[in-house]
């Protein structure tokens, strides 16, 4: 799509991608004291997540920014589901 790419500022800095997934779950929870309630998926905790069109730890770098959320799901409930192609 021709996208141009910025320079990094502080690229030292930078967070590997399990580091941004664990700040954005395990961390976030513990930030606000929920880290018994959320963060991660266990029994006992909410079962709140998301079923990702593609695994953000593995896939090009490029293709992070088009990863879209196929199913979501709060308090074990599907909340949100991307309708499939037509049949």
């Amino acid at each position: 799509m021709g996208r141009i790419a910025k320079p990094l500022i502080a690229p030292a800095q930078r967070l590997s991608r399990a580091d941004a997934l664990r700040a954005a779950t395990l961390e976030g929870a513990y930030l606000t004291f929920e880290e018994d309630q959320k963060g991660s998926i266990v029994p006992g905790k909410l079962a709140d997540l998301v079923v990702l069109s593609e695994n953000p730890l593995t896939c090009a770098e490029v293709r992070i920014r088009d990863i879209t959320a196929e199913i979501t799901i709060v308090g074990g409930r599907i909340v949100h589901s991307r309708p499939g192609p037509a049949a």
